[in-house]
Parts: structure tokens; sequence; C-alpha cells
């Protein structure tokens, strides 16, 4: 061991004890020390659990206006515009009307045709387009999915431009999709009455 020519004044040699023994300070030092990985954990844990809402929400909207839709016996431009404006409410406290989109389609088959979109109507201001293809096109169906002769179908598509709030190194900003397929209750609703 080393002795230093400085610790053999008494002076010094207390002080120097006094130090070794005192603790005051040591609280602040390890709160120093751990408070941004308390603050960076809290922080993903709150984006995380608001990525995971948006997307419940998503659903939910995706779901509840195909089932609106599907239980009316006609559909007029009038009950479109309410069902869909409900997507607002439904997506609270995100703002749907400036970073989501809802789109309903009706699919139907007949006469031995293929599938065909017969109207399709949206609400909401985000990016998201239709994975089903526009009116009077066609459909792209999901892989195993069909529409039979006779068969009509309604589509609700459900996008939200998400974009997080703290941690962008961690969550990136995506556009999160759902869709909810429905078989129309009381008629084929493949046309929409002024």
């Amino acid at each position: 061991m080393i002795r230093l020519p400085v610790l053999r004044c008494p002076v010094v040699r207390r002080l120097a004890q006094r130090l070794k023994s005192d603790r005051r300070g040591t609280l602040a030092v390890e709160l120093a020390v751990a408070m941004p990985i308390l603050i960076a954990l809290t922080f993903s844990v709150v984006e995380f659990s608001r990525y995971i809402l948006i997307n419940q929400k998503v659903e939910r909207t995706s779901a509840t206006i195909a089932d609106m839709v599907s239980r009316a016996s006609a559909l007029s431009e009038a009950d479109l515009t309410v069902m869909l404006s409900a997507s607002a409410t439904i997506m609270e406290p995100f703002d749907m009307a400036t970073q989501g989109q809802v789109i309903v389609t009706n699919i139907s088959a007949n006469d031995g045709n293929p599938p065909i979109i017969n109207w399709q109507r949206a609400y909401g201001g985000g990016k998201g387009s239709s994975d089903f293809g526009s009116e009077g096109d066609n459909p792209t169906l999901p892989n195993g999915f069909s529409v039979v002769n006779g068969d009509s179908i309604i589509v609700c598509e459900a996008y939200f431009d998400y974009e997080p709030l703290f941690i962008t190194k961690l969550f990136k900003a995506e556009t999160l999709r759902q869709f909810t397929l429905f078989r129309p209750r009381f008629a084929s609703l493949t046309a929409v009455l002024p």
C-alpha cells in the first residue's frame, strides 16, 4: 500500500476519514444514474400502450361500421354519411377526420359474372386507399375468400396514420389498417339511394 505524505497530517487524515464514512449524497448519485433509464422506460410503456390502443380502435371502428351498414334494409347517401361519421366517435380521442379514413364497399357477384364493386363511400382525411379496388372494378379479394354467384358482401376498411409521440427511434410512423367483411342481413344493398 502506498502512503501519501499528505495523509500524515492529522487534519487531513480526519477529513479523509469523515469523507470516507459520510454516505450523504449517494442517493442523489444513484438517482442521477437511474433516472434516464426510468424516464426512457416510462415513455416506451406509454408509447407502446398508445400504439395498442390505436390498433384496437381501428379494429373496433372497422367492425362497428361494417355491422351498422350490413343491418340496413336500404341505404341512402344520408344514411351512409351518418354511419361513416360515427367512426369519429369510435376513434376518440384520436382524430379520424384528419389522420384516419374509413371506406365502406359493397361487392357482389351476379349472373355467373366475376364479383364487382357496386359502390364505395369514404370518410376521413387519412392516406388510406381501398385494398379491394375502386367502384366499378373487379375486387382484389383476400386469399381463400370468394364471392359466390348471387351473394353480396359489405367490406369496411379502417386506416389510421400512426405517428409516435415520444420514442421515434423505437416506434416508426405507419398506417394501421384493418378490414371487416359482413353479409347484408336484410337486403343485398347493391345500390345506394339518393
